[in-house]
Formats: structure tokens, C-alpha cells, sequence
């Protein structure tokens, strides 16, 4: 499983590399592409569990002024 999330920065908010920080910091990491982020589950994700991780996401960027969609798909 994975989890995508995409960022919309806000001039007036947090950098483009801080943000990256912050999502790096949560196992995610950078790509080119459709996406901005990936993060790859190490096991089978509940929609319970995609729930919790995109709270722990939403917690983490409060404050950045950042506009974000979170996406968890099955490979």
C-alpha cells in the first residue's frame, strides 16, 4: 500500500523544503510526477490506519499554511 500526498503552498506560509521536511520526517518521500510524496506502507494499511496517518499529517503541517490531499491506494 501507499500514500500519496500532494501540496498546495501558500506565499505567505511555510517553504516548499520545510514542508518536504516535515513529510520526510514522517517516512514520506519526495517524487516527480502525478505525486509530490509517497509513503510505502510495510503491510497491508486499514482504513483505520489511513485515517491515524493522515491526522498525524494534518498535526504535522498545522500551522504551515499548507493546502494538502492525502490519497492511500492498494499496489
Amino acid at each position: 500500500m501507499r500514500t500519496y500526498v500532494n501540496v498546495q503552498m501558500d506565499s505567505e506560509g511555510a517553504s516548499f523544503s520545510e514542508v518536504a521536511e516535515v513529510l520526510e520526517a514522517l517516512g514520506f518521500r519526495p517524487q516527480t510526477g502525478r505525486n509530490d510524496f509517497v509513503y510505502e506502507w510495510d503491510r497491508h494499511a486499514t482504513v483505520k490506519d489511513s485515517l491515524w496517518f493522515a491526522d498525524r499529517i494534518h498535526a504535522a503541517l498545522r500551522g504551515k499554511r499548507v493546502w494538502f490531499r492525502v490519497e492511500t491506494v492498494e499496489d
